[in-house]
């Protein structure tokens, strides 16, 4: 099973909008990710043996990330 997070970074203005973005990002680049996780600019898609990871991650940005999270079978390419 996958599990697949839909993140949107939210803020007041540019300013904490441009520091929630470089954050969020070095943050999830230091996972090491490589080729374990399926990325976009908006979605995130992990095994699920990595939940409590990301869980975590993205509870550390509560407020300033809208994310939602949702399990899936399979997930298939276009």
């Amino acid at each position: 099973m996958q599990i697949l997070y839909i993140y949107d970074i939210k803020a007041k203005n540019k300013r904490e909008f441009n520091r929630v973005k470089r954050v969020f990002y070095y943050r999830l680049n230091r996972f090491g990710l490589g080729r374990q996780a399926f990325r976009t600019k908006s979605v995130l898609i992990v095994d699920e043996k990595n939940e409590r990871k990301f869980d975590s991650f993205f509870a550390d940005f509560k407020g300033s990330i809208e994310g939602y999270k949702v399990y899936a079978e399979g997930i298939e390419s276009l």
